[in-house]
């Protein structure tokens, strides 16, 4: 094999994906047709999760360091225009003011397209067993039994040349080739509007208007909602994007620039850096790949960026699926390892997707209903009007502002590799987020002294945690994991809060961070545990019988 893992797309999910399988010591090549300049940021916000991430990998000060403003504050505002009138807003503070949530040892991060890929290859680069060829296009591939082999062109050369890897992994975004050519189909909505982005650069945009900064505003006209802005950088760059319905069409520089301007309400110096048509979509790809050819971000789901669920999710294909391969390489990882990458992964995206559609529906919600020209005159009874509106319309928005559930709260259920134990799934919600140690769950975070949580125990193995110097000492399934060739170490956990928040007195991790299984007892066959947990018994069949 030239390589273990070929990887086709060096956004963040191909350069996260590269940089976990070198943070766990597998050998890769990304491959990029471009040369990874980005002039259209696709993402601005790393959530939660992905911070958590991030910290595993030792990188959050480079996130935080990137190059966004982070004393800029980050509310969200609804207008008719930067010099008209202002509905409502949702108050948020600057990235550097803003407190970790007590469900997690790092909060949300404004870190757009633009700095945080640059964050993800130094952190893949750091890896000399990783290998980043830009310019470098797949031309096909053919998949066989033992691996697959590929056509590569050198875009600067021209020259084509063949690599074959044990496995290949389409992060080649929502035109995917990969997708395509294996021929699998995506299903839900193909066009939820068609949308224009322009960035542009002004100088002093706060100067300009009367409204307090805020990082994104709303545009609502009698016609409804139309536009929305956001700040790119914090700085002088900001994203307009003229928000359309399903019907297709594409705008000039000149329409654009005039749409910026009615934003603002007034004439004002700005420079267009770029402008980007696109199709806001709500699709996830019926199959996740085949044996030895696997999808993830874009490549597997489209969203609408309201909420900034796509990138996120995508860097959970990454985390999850990289373990995986390297498991397999490794030769400790069984059939059904590879195969709970779908059955894991897909679920999610579905919610996730389906999430962001109804966050799209509520921002567009004044176009169904629309506030009519008489709330726009200046008047005392149009003030009334507006100020009743938005009252409603800020309500009716915190689902898409507070959504903590989506990013800690996702379950494996189901799953052969996760062992139930009986108790029942817990509400899947939105807004909160109720940490629960449940097999499928992400392993709850709870600070074990100043400065260590204990997620900073997981990522490169699986772990046994001990709550108490007397629970059983998990001796059993440290041996069974050996000799399988399993990472595997077992931790004590002498924390009241941590025993009371995971609830048994065993509770095992794997390497991702999810909890597989659970038991106030140690088990009477580990070496069950351990097989189902590596992919080679089912899980859900074990958790039965065990229940039984």
């Amino acid at each position: 094999m030239d390589t273990p893992v070929l990887i086709v797309g060096a956004g963040p999910i191909g350069l996260a994906l590269a940089g976990d399988l070198g943070f766990r010591g597998t050998a890769c090549t990304l491959v990029e047709r471009s040369d990874g300049q980005i002039l259209q940021p696709k993402m601005d916000m790393i959530g939660i999760r992905t911070m958590e991430f991030c910290r595993r990998w030792g990188i959050v000060p480079w996130v935080e360091s990137a190059g966004y403003n982070r004393a800029y504050p980050q509310d969200c505002a609804w207008v008719t225009s930067l010099t008209g009138h202002e509905f409502g807003r949702e108050v948020f503070p600057a990235p550097q003011d803003e407190k970790c949530p007590p469900q997690s040892p790092q909060k949300r991060e404004r870190c757009p397209q633009n700095f945080f890929d640059p964050v993800l290859r130094r952190f893949a680069g750091q890896y000399p067993h990783v290998s980043l060829r830009y310019r470098t296009e797949l031309v096909g591939f053919v998949e066989d039994e033992d691996g697959v082999l590929s056509t590569l062109r050198d875009l600067e050369s021209g020259e084509t040349f063949e690599i074959r890897s044990q496995y290949l992994v389409g992060t080649d975004g929502g035109a995917s080739s990969v997708r395509q050519a294996l021929g699998i189909a995506m299903a839900g909505e193909p066009t939820l509007t068609y949308t224009t982005n322009v960035v542009f650069r002004t100088k002093d945009l706060e100067g300009v208007h009367d409204l307090r900064p805020a990082y994104r505003y709303i545009f609502i006209g009698p016609e409804g909602t139309w536009a929305t802005l956001v700040a790119i950088n914090g700085r002088d760059q900001w994203r307009f994007s003229l928000v359309g319905d399903d019907t297709m069409q594409t705008h000039s520089e000149e329409v654009m620039r005039a749409a910026i301007i009615r934003a603002v309400g007034k004439e004002f110096d700005f420079e267009i850096l770029s402008l980007l048509p696109w199709v806001r979509r709500q699709l996830v790809a019926d199959s996740y790949g085949t044996k030895r050819v696997f999808l993830a971000g874009d490549a597997a789901h489209l969203t609408s960026p309201t909420g900034g669920f796509g990138m996120n999710t995508g860097i959970q294909d990454a985390v999850n699926l990289s373990w995986k391969l390297a498991a397999t390489l490794e030769g400790w990882g069984g059939p059904n390892l590879l195969g709970s990458y779908e059955s894991e992964m897909r679920p999610v995206a579905i919610r996730n997707v389906s999430e962001a559609t109804g966050n799209l529906k509520r921002m567009l919600s004044p176009r169904v209903v629309s506030p009519g020209p008489e709330m726009f005159a200046d008047t005392p009874e149009a003030e009334q009007k507006r100020r009743e509106f938005g009252e409603a319309y800020t309500e009716l928005m915190k689902r898409e502002w507070f959504s903590i559930g989506i990013h800690l709260g996702y379950v494996f259920e189901g799953s052969p590799i996760v062992i139930p134990d009986g108790t029942p799934r817990p509400e899947d919600t939105v807004q909160t987020y109720t940490p629960t140690a449940r097999p499928g769950s992400r392993a709850p975070h709870v600070w074990l002294e100043p400065g260590r949580s204990i997620l900073d125990l997981f990522g490169k193995e699986f772990v046994l945690l001990r709550f108490g110097e007397d629970a059983p000492s998990g001796d059993g399934l440290a041996t069974e994991a050996a000799a399988r060739g399993v990472p595997f170490r077992v931790v004590t956990i002498d924390n009241a809060e941590a025993a009371v928040l995971y609830e048994r007195r065993l509770v095992l991790v794997r390497p991702d961070g999810q909890v597989v299984w659970r038991d106030d007892n140690a088990p009477a066959r580990p070496g069950e545990i351990i097989d189902a947990v590596r992919g080679i018994a089912d899980g859900q069949a074990l958790g039965i019988r065990s229940a039984a």
